[in-house]
């Protein structure tokens, strides 16, 4: 039986009596002769009768038509399930949310505007101005949170610097709470999670951090290995899932991705798993061709199961900038992402495209990346996010 989904129709759906799959972690050989798939390939529903498929290799086995010795997974460490809803703790001794993002340009600006006693006047509205500007909080938003300051203040509702620092505080906590919502894994099987986004960004990086905190929720999980464009791309999804225990599907460089996705979602359904995670290559958001490949994976994932994928995560490098807001407009538009994913918001992240983004998609942020540790996937925190970019009081950085 073909599980390729490419050309002109989309591979049959396994049956019951085919699964469990014998062997989930593979690369599929091209053959010599095979046309290689293109993005613009239009789909069509399979056969009622497909042809018989030509006996498979015995070195590239994939189902259970052949019996084959699975690749035992090194074991995993399950730790003990938590929260979904709470982030996972800092490891004894490192730093949390305030030490990974007090030196993006963000905290630093605001750590120097308010480290000694400023007077409360107009020209502090307009160094916070350009301090959120500088920060890539976006015009509109900037404009929204010094205009609400400026009104405040000239009704005397500050007493000092210090009551408008809070104020400004409790704006920005409200810009960001609407958007933070934790990622809730519902009853399908499997929950199927879509990561999209421009190159290097940290989508892999990303699949292997989730991977570890599904795992240390207790649940069951597959990584499918999606970006087959760029170079050891796969085997590098392979190392996190060897990693953290978990399977991966893979077909190697240059395979269609859509038919990835598809072997992937059939074998996690035989399997009964909980949580699938399909990567994707990296493509920026004007190449429209590589765009539309992703409204062909949805499709192909909707074949099997119409509600798949359950989550369309898109994730955001912090230090983009404005251009962010751009990605992510093409991104829903052909993908209709429905989480975000903020990365590398340590270090000398800007940090306040954040608060743009909010304002203007309203997009649920589900998780934030400040720092390479597998534990440094956080839920995002509003609250959290926000006392770490700017000083407790005034006199402090």
């Amino acid at each position: 039986m073909s599980n390729t989904c490419s050309g002109s129709r989309a591979p049959a759906p396994r049956t019951a009596s085919e699964a469990p799959f014998a062997m989930i972690s593979f690369f599929r050989r091209k053959k010599p002769d095979a046309a290689p798939p293109t993005d613009s390939t239009p789909l069509s529903p399979a056969p009622a009768n497909p042809p018989e498929a030509a006996p498979l290799d015995p070195v590239i086995a994939v189902a259970a038509d052949i019996p084959v010795q699975p690749t035992p997974e090194p074991p995993a460490t399950i730790e003990p399930p938590v929260d979904p809803s709470a982030a996972l703790p800092a490891a004894p001794g490192k730093p949390g949310w305030r030490e990974r993002l007090r030196n993006s340009s963000f905290a630093r600006a605001f750590g120097g505007l308010f480290s000694g006693n400023p007077r409360l006047d107009d020209d502090l509205l307009d160094e916070i101005e350009t301090a959120l500007l500088t920060a890539d909080v976006g015009v509109t938003a900037t404009t929204q949170l010094v205009e609400s300051l400026r009104k405040r203040m000239k009704s005397r509702e500050f007493a000092d610097a210090n009551a408008l620092l809070a104020a400004l505080r409790a704006d920005l906590i409200a810009m960001l709470q609407p958007v933070a919502k934790p990622l809730v894994i519902a009853d399908d099987k499997p929950f199927v999670i879509l990561t999209v986004g421009v190159n290097g960004v940290g989508k892999t990086t990303t699949i292997g951090k989730l991977a570890h905190r599904f795992k240390a929720e207790g649940r069951s999980l597959m990584l499918a290995a999606g970006d087959t464009f760029r170079a050891a791309a796969v085997a590098q999804l392979q190392a996190w899932g060897e990693r953290n225990g978990v399977a991966v599907v893979a077909q190697g460089q240059n395979a269609d991705a859509a038919s990835v996705a598809f072997d992937a979602l059939q074998a996690a359904k035989a399997r009964g798993t909980e949580v699938l995670i399909a990567d994707t290559a990296g493509r920026l958001h004007t190449q429209q061709g590589l765009m539309a490949e992703l409204g062909k994976i949805k499709r192909v994932l909707g074949k099997i199961d119409a509600s798949a994928p359950q989550e369309v995560l898109m994730v955001i490098d912090g230090t983009t900038g404005q251009n962010a807001l751009s990605q992510l407009r093409q991104f829903h538009a052909a993908a209709g992402v429905t989480g975000l994913v903020v990365t590398k918001l340590d270090g000398t992240a800007k940090g306040g495209v954040v608060f743009a983004l909010a304002r203007e998609f309203g997009i649920p942020i589900r998780f934030a990346g400040i720092g390479e540790r597998q534990e440094d996937l956080r839920v995002f925190d509003a609250e959290a996010f926000v006392d770490a970019l700017l000083p407790d009081a005034l006199g402090t950085a």
